[in-house]
């Protein structure tokens, strides 16, 4: 199974009562619950392209880290029935925006959750590792 390299988005931000919070999008496919994410374009840096993937499949801009926090595999069905394995690279966004109107609205729901339940929400395990650690301190991440 080949493998391919994405790159995330993890929107983050902090409550009014000093806690955080992060961002999960459904799939278009199967409405499970996601990271924003997808394929770096041409000449596009990492976390530029997950800062894009942010805005298009979230709505959400703000500050993205240049550094990676880490990654996580999972496996991708095309429509031709091939399947690939992903290994995506996560880079944390403190979000300062979320958009009324984004590209995807019509195909996706977007919605925060504490660290804690968003990482049980995800399917990777280790995914849910990842989140669960940075909602430990997300500061300690930040751009």
């Amino acid at each position: 199974m080949p493998c391919r390299v994405q790159v995330a988005a993890l929107p983050w931000r902090r409550t009014d009562d000093g806690s955080f919070e992060v961002m999960l999008v459904t799939s278009r496919g199967t409405g499970r619950w996601v990271l924003p994410k997808g394929w770096p374009e041409r000449r596009e840096e990492s976390h530029e392209a997950a800062a894009r993937e942010a805005a298009e499949e979230a709505g959400v801009s703000g500050s993205i880290a240049r550094s990676e926090i880490g990654c996580f595999y999972y496996g991708k069905e095309l429509p031709s029935g091939m399947r690939w394995r992903c290994e995506v690279h996560v880079f944390p966004m403190e979000v300062d925006h979320v958009a009324d109107k984004w590209p995807e609205r019509k195909k996706r729901s977007r919605r925060w959750f504490r660290p804690q339940d968003a990482a049980r929400l995800v399917q990777e395990e280790d995914l849910g590792e990842l989140i669960a650690s940075f909602g430990f301190n997300p500061r300690k991440f930040a751009a």
